[in-house]
């Protein structure tokens, strides 16, 4: 029968550096996801340059969020007896959750708004088409890995499961995975199912966008409906062991206090839209000086002292030119009165002085 075979082999060496598959799909995705922001942002009104020094907050505070939700939901895997809690640290073996890199991201993304007089919202509606794609590609990474595929299957587009040894990142004889579970076999590709949906819902956004001239977050919130909406379909399929509460699993219930919370904005700030993406602040600067930095990006010390001294210079030229302007008024004044007494003495007796 028909199946979608997975790769036997996660890592490569080049010489004595591995080369991982799942990290290679994280860093495109990130790439992809700067070059859709850049644009966006620019068409925003915003600079270049606002997106790379923003983006560094969100992505190091992102990577921390996703790999702190995957261990504090999975604990099992690190702390249980006969575990490594070190392997905790082991981000290139695969493990990141969305809803902490997400939750993270937005903190850092703040952050870096902060410090450039940006408006969040504003930075998170240019920045969310090029980031949910990026979470599309990053999906790959899981099909290099064998990893997050759903219940046994015989669809003809099933997908082959080997048993991956994330040390070695080679396929291994079928044995047993985590938990005891049977690993080899066929199962639903949910991996793929949740990149198209993915990389339907980038386009989807950059759509909705332009469509109705979305603003204050609202492109943001669109996305955490239809990522979430995506995803509980999606875990519904899905197999492997997953902590539950009341029947649902940890990610369903997560899926849904954030559609819930994003309708609540969504309907709260329609038809609102910021005409400029920066702060009263950062705004008011740029249209004095459009080069001109937000105050925590000042020019170094010597550009600094440069301008200082060249606005005493200007400063002394202005002072020099209102004293030449004084003397001239003045000699021009006591012109004035001398020419005045000089006719007065020189009129005949008996005019009109009145």
């Amino acid at each position: 029968m028909a199946s979608i075979p997975s790769p036997t082999r996660a890592v490569w060496h080049l010489g004595p550096i591995p080369v991982r598959a799942y990290a290679l799909c994280i860093v495109v995705g990130i790439f992809v996801a700067l070059a859709v922001a850049s644009r966006r942002w620019r068409a925003r009104g915003g600079k270049s340059d606002d997106i790379w020094d923003v983006a560094g907050w969100a992505i190091v505070f992102g990577i921390i969020g996703g790999r702190l939700y995957h261990v504090i939901t999975d604990y099992e895997k690190y702390f249980d007896k006969g575990k490594h809690p070190l392997d905790a640290f082991k981000i290139w073996d695969g493990g990141l959750g969305i809803w902490g890199a997400i939750a993270l991201g937005v903190v850092g993304a703040w952050i870096g708004c902060y410090r450039k007089g940006i408006r969040l919202t504003a930075f998170a509606d240019a920045a969310i088409p090029g980031v949910v794609a990026a979470q599309g590609i990053g999906r790959w990474g899981n099909w290099f890995n064998n990893e997050l595929y759903g219940r046994p299957t015989n669809v003809p587009w099933r997908l082959e499961i080997h048993d991956i040894d994330v040390t070695t990142g080679r396929a291994q004889p079928c044995g047993f995975g985590h938990l005891g579970q049977t690993v080899c076999g066929y199962y639903h590709p949910t991996f793929l199912y949740e990149s198209l949906w993915d990389l339907a819902l980038a386009v989807a956004l950059i759509w909705a966008a332009r469509r109705w001239k979305l603003g204050r977050g609202n492109t943001f919130a669109l996305y955490a409906m239809g990522y979430t909406a995506g995803r509980s379909w999606i875990e519904a399929m899905r197999s492997d062991y997953a902590h539950r509460f009341f029947g649902l699993r940890l990610n369903d219930w997560a899926s849904i206090i954030v559609f819930v919370g994003a309708l609540v904005w969504f309907l709260r700030h329609r038809g609102v839209y910021d005409e400029s993406p920066y702060t009263r602040a950062r705004a008011k600067t740029l249209e004095e000086d459009p080069d001109d930095e937000p105050p925590d990006e000042e020019s170094p010390p010597d550009d600094k002292a440069d301008k200082a001294a060249d606005d005493k210079a200007d400063e002394a030229v202005d002072d020099k030119t209102d004293d030449a302007a004084d003397a001239v008024d003045d000699k021009a004044d006591e012109t004035a009165d001398d020419k005045a007494d000089e006719d007065a003495v020189s009129a005949p007796e008996g005019s009109d002085r009145r």
